[in-house]
């Protein structure tokens, strides 16, 4: 049996995962606001995807504001391709399996 990534398989983070593949960077309050989370729930994620090395962050400011940009990493890229063909596979062995 295939093996799924826990910490990708979770919706909200392989929708961040999936959204980072398509920008260079994106900020906290993207975040907030596209995915509808709130700020503690949203940091939780982020934090697992941070341990796992799969989102680098930035943290800095906007004058006295805090701001924080996040990017995913190589690892993070290579992680989301192994968690799609590990989907597909599954997929293909269910087909298979049914065809009997």
């Amino acid at each position: 049996m295939t093996s799924i990534d826990r910490v990708i398989h979770e919706p909200v983070r392989l929708r961040i995962l999936s959204i980072l593949t398509g920008v260079d960077l994106a900020d906290f309050k993207f975040f907030l606001s596209t995915l509808g989370l709130s700020r503690g729930n949203l940091s939780s994620h982020m934090d697992k995807l941070e341990r796992a090395g799969y989102v680098e962050v930035q943290k800095g400011f906007n004058g006295k504001i805090p701001h924080t940009d996040y990017r995913i990493t190589d690892g993070g890229r290579k992680a989301l391709s192994d968690y799609w063909a590990a989907l597909d596979q599954i997929r293909t062995s269910s087909r298979e399996g049914s065809a009997s």
